[in-house]
């Protein structure tokens, strides 16, 4: 009989934090559950700052969704890299809220990642970019 494999599976996990966010409520705890204590989620590329520790990156999804009435974000693609690399690609849909607004922004995160946990999340608006910086620090961790 095959032993089980004891590696987290990235790429399930970054699709379960996007589903625990897309739920109404947003369900904040399942959407954390994939982040470490002092996680840092940097998304000063897209000028929005960089939230360092599982509370500070709670508020920031607290205020980045409530700013929507309506919410969705999507996951084109996603990567596990190796050596707790992962780059994935994310779609984001919704109504700015009291507004008839809609917005569409595509972007990518490209995180690092220890024992199953998010250790550091960088946000890029240029999607080569990402996938080149993924690629180099998957390699780098080797």
């Amino acid at each position: 009989m095959p032993e089980e494999s004891t590696t987290p599976d990235l790429e399930e996990a970054i699709r379960r934090l996007t589903e625990a966010a897309n739920r109404r409520p947003p369900d904040y705890d399942g959407a954390l559950a994939v982040y470490a204590e002092d996680a840092v989620v940097d998304n000063t590329s897209v000028g929005v700052g960089l939230f360092e520790g599982r509370e500070a990156i709670r508020r920031f999804f607290e205020d980045w969704i409530a700013a929507y009435d309506d919410f969705e974000q999507t996951v084109e693609e996603v990567r596990d890299l190796g050596n707790g690399v992962t780059f994935a690609v994310f779609v984001l849909r919704g109504r700015l809220a009291a507004s008839s607004a809609s917005v569409e922004f595509r972007y990518a995160g490209v995180s690092t990642w220890t024992d199953g946990l998010v250790e550091r999340v960088t946000t890029y608006t240029d999607i080569d970019e990402a996938r080149a910086a993924a690629e180099r620090l998957a390699e780098e961790r080797g």
